[in-house]
């Protein structure tokens, strides 16, 4: 589903950079980040984000339909779980596209309903397969085809793990690994 020809990420947390990886090794050929922290947008770069979009709201999607010659996006990967965020993903995806949600969702009902249905855009999601993916991706990760380990950014002992969840809700860190 995601070896389309333009895939935005909405999030740059560890997901959404995970998000830019999947969609490089899938083939898509035009990539798009939604953030804006540079650090992770640097990061985001060197996995392979062809394209960043800082704005948010009604101003992304005004963006990302202008970067798409006004068509809008094949594939989304919806990576915060937010109310405004999911608005965001439906606003950008073209008709017949796809929003896939992949960030917890923080809320019970999906917004946009009624456009998308006539759109005929599919929304789809839940948590990661990882098993059926890990003997496909553990060769290319062993060999640093693909790095998705850098999403850590800040190494934490167990007693450090509250310290470490305030670190990543107040953006100074992406993902803390845990050492036992």
């Amino acid at each position: 589903m995601l070896s389309c020809e333009k895939l935005p990420c909405l999030g740059d947390g560890a997901v959404g950079l995970c998000g830019v990886i999947a969609a490089r090794c899938l083939g898509a050929e035009r990539i798009i980040i939604l953030g804006r922290h540079p650090d992770r947008i640097a990061l985001a770069n060197e996995f392979g984000t062809t394209d960043v979009v800082s704005e948010r709201g009604d101003e992304a999607i005004q963006r990302v339909r202008e970067l798409t010659g006004g068509f809008g996006v094949h594939s989304v990967l919806e990576c915060v779980g937010l109310e405004q965020s999911m608005r965001t993903a439906l606003g950008i995806a073209r008709p017949g596209g796809a929003v896939v949600r992949v960030g917890l969702p923080q809320g019970a009902s999906i917004p946009e309903a009624l456009p998308t249905f006539f759109d005929s855009v599919t929304i789809a999601g839940g948590p990661a397969p990882a098993r059926a993916y890990s003997n496909e991706l553990l060769p290319d990760v062993l060999d640093g085809t693909i790095e998705p380990g850098r999403v850590f950014d800040r190494v934490a002992r167990l007693d450090e793990v509250p310290d470490g969840y305030r670190a990543m809700n107040e953006r100074e860190t992406t993902k803390v690994l845990i050492e036992l």
